[in-house]
Parts: structure tokens; C-alpha cells; sequence
């Protein structure tokens, strides 16, 4: 598969500050309820890494699925894996709840990168780890998922693999510096990894039809270098289908700008401020942090959008642009699952000239 580069010389060592919002379609969202904030020294406040989790303990994400560990063993080294899996939710025609595959999935790439010693751990293998640990799960008879899966080491590179149209965008001082484009097959049947009983195969060769069973192998793998200041959005389809890059940008900004993290500096233009541990620290469970702030405005846009039925937002134009006779408008709703990440270099604030 096509691999590309936005990389960049790094400097000062560097931390990630991450935050995951996320709502079941069916459900009203709570930004105070629907918020994970991801402290690395805190295990009780994360998701489960070793076993998957019961269903009762499941954020209420609906078919989607994300996950945020610790890379290694070792909470210091500050390095982070993070991924968002949707449930395919055609299953359901087949009597199979997807979100069993996603969510195990996220769970089992979890504690596949918090245990993964020594590493380097690829983002493609880290995905083929999780699929093949779902594959061999008892529980699982059928199911599938896209995924986005990302890699965040201390020398300030993240490794992108996206399988599907699940997909992350990277924003710098009010601008797009990177996003990813999204994996189909044709309209609104995107690239997926599945388990398929033997007797649906036998069904499908026999009537001359194909089950779509894609594999991590498939998936595009980007690599990008980061600066201080930076903020990363990874999702999945229930943002991108509502939200264009320019909407997520602006809703990014505000809070950027709010909390004077990006902020104009005469001559100088456009400046990170240096210091942003005060606004990233996970310090309880009920304080929001910037990153935190930011999932949930995202989350909270595009649920918005997406049960607006006179704005028509990428998933109407894209209708539009394949089926010109079908009336769609507004929004389309659908599970959402936003996770964020803030990067932080040590020594960072350097002055960059930038527009707002």
C-alpha cells in the first residue's frame, strides 16, 4: 500500500496530552459524561488492557470503539498508542452486534501496546495484532470494523495506519498540515476487517457473491513529524460524514485561541504559547482539560450536524455526487467517536508566522 511522509526534523523530547469524546447515535450527548481524559499514571482511570471489557462497561459509543495506551511497559517513557474502530453495521442484518468486533478490537490493541516489549511496534502491526487476537476469539463468530491506528513516540513523529474511512486530521497554528483520505470499495462501503463464518463464504462461492475481508496489510501508513502546539484529531466516520476539515479548524482555533494557547504576537505572527501544562493536566476526573475541551466541541458539532435536516453537510454532497437523482439533506446520523491529542516539546513555543 502507498506510504508517505510529512516528517519533519524533531528537537526537544516530547509529550502527549490525549482526550476521547464520543456518542451513541441514539443518544444525547454529555459533554461532562460522554469525556475520557487519558492519564498514563492513573490506571484505574483507563479502559481495561488485559481482558475485554463487558458490555456493561462500555462507553456509550455505540458501534464505535477507540482505545489510548501507554506504549511498553513503562508509563515514563511517554510514548502513546492510540485507535478508532467502527463496527460495520450491516451485521446486523445478519442477527450480529458490531459492536462486539470493535470494541474487542480496541481492547486487545490496547493491552498489545501497553505489554509490547521491547519495540518498535508498528502501527500496521499493532492493528494485525488486534484482528488476529479478534480472530481467535471464541466469543466473536462474525463481525467488522475499519481503523485508524496511531503510534506517538517521544521524539515527536506519529505513524498513521488507516484502513477504512475512519481517519485523522493534523492541525497547526489555523491550518491543515495533514489529514488522511479515506478507503472504499465504492460509495459508502469502505475498506473493513472481518470474521466470516465458513458457512456464509460456502453461501457467498455458491451463489457467485464475495464477503469483504480486507486485511491490516491493506491499510495506507503515514508518517508525520509534529511540533509543539499541535493539535491531532483522530475519529471516526461520524465526524468526517458531518464535519468538513474547515469546520473541525474553526472549532479547533476557538479553543486554541480561547485559551491562549495559539495566539498572535505582533511582528511576530502567530505564537505557541511555550508553557501548557497547566491546561493539560488530568488533575480529577471532573476538571476538563484543553484537550478534553476540544474532543468535546468537536463531538458536539458534529452531533449537531448531524441531525440537521437543512444543512447539508459531506456525506449529502457525496451522495449528490454519485446517486445526482436521490434526495438526501442534512446531516447523517450515526455513532461519533473523536479522540485528541495535543502535543507538547519540551522547550517549545518557538515563534511561527501564520495567519488567523
Amino acid at each position: 500500500m502507498p506510504y508517505s511522509t510529512s516528517a519533519e526534523p524533531p528537537h526537544g523530547k516530547y509529550h502527549y496530552h490525549l482526550a476521547a469524546s464520543y456518542i451513541a447515535k441514539s443518544r444525547p450527548f454529555d459533554p461532562q459524561t460522554h469525556l475520557f481524559q487519558f492519564n498514563p499514571y492513573n490506571r484505574l482511570s483507563q479502559p481495561p488492557k488485559s481482558t475485554k471489557r463487558p458490555k456493561s462497561s462500555r462507553p456509550e459509543s455505540g458501534q464505535d470503539a477507540f482505545f489510548i495506551s501507554q506504549l511498553g511497559p513503562s508509563p515514563s517513557s511517554g510514548e502513546v498508542a492510540l485507535g478508532v474502530a467502527d463496527g460495520v453495521g450491516g451485521w446486523m442484518d445478519s442477527g450480529v452486534d458490531p459492536a462486539d468486533f470493535s470494541h474487542a478490537f480496541c481492547d486487545y490493541m490496547a493491552a498489545s501496546a501497553a505489554s509490547s516489549n521491547p519495540h518498535p511496534l508498528t502501527a500496521r502491526q499493532l492493528m494485525q495484532k488486534g484482528y488476529e487476537a479478534v480472530c481467535h476469539d471464541q466469543s466473536i463468530k462474525a463481525g467488522g470494523s475499519t481503523a485508524i491506528v496511531g503510534l506517538l513516540t517521544s521524539n515527536g513523529k506519529l505513524e498513521v495506519a488507516n484502513l477504512g474511512d475512519s481517519g485523522f486530521i493534523l492541525l497547526r497554528l489555523n491550518g491543515v498540515h495533514a489529514s488522511s483520505e479515506p478507503q472504499t470499495h465504492a460509495f459508502n462501503t469502505p475498506y473493513q476487517l472481518s470474521v466470516v463464518p465458513p458457512s456464509m463464504l460456502l453461501r457467498a462461492a455458491a451463489f457467485g457473491g464475495a464477503q469483504l475481508m480486507d486485511q491490516p496489510r491493506d491499510a495506507e501508513v503515514t508518517r508525520h513529524g509534529l511540533k509543539h502546539g499541535d493539535v491531532v484529531v483522530f475519529a471516526s466516520d461520524g465526524l468526517w460524514d458531518n464535519l468538513f476539515e474547515g469546520d473541525i479548524l474553526r472549532i479547533v482555533s476557538g479553543v486554541m485561541k480561547q485559551k491562549g494557547v495559539w495566539r498572535v504576537n505582533g511582528e511576530k505572527g502567530c505564537v505557541v504559547e511555550e508553557d501548557i501544562k497547566g491546561l493539560t493536566r488530568v488533575e480529577g476526573e471532573k476538571e476538563v482539560t484543553l484537550q478534553g475541551m476540544l474532543a468535546t466541541e468537536i463531538v458536539k458539532a458534529a452531533k449537531q450536524a448531524s441531525m440537521d435536516p437543512k444543512l447539508d453537510g459531506p456525506f449529502a454532497k457525496e451522495v449528490k455526487k454519485y446517486y445526482p437523482h436521490e434526495v438526501w439533506r442534512g446531516g447523517k446520523e450515526d455513532d461519533i467517536c473523536v479522540v485528541v491529542v495535543v502535543v507538547e516539546e519540551e522547550g517549545g513555543g518557538r515563534v511561527v508566522k501564520a495567519k488567523l
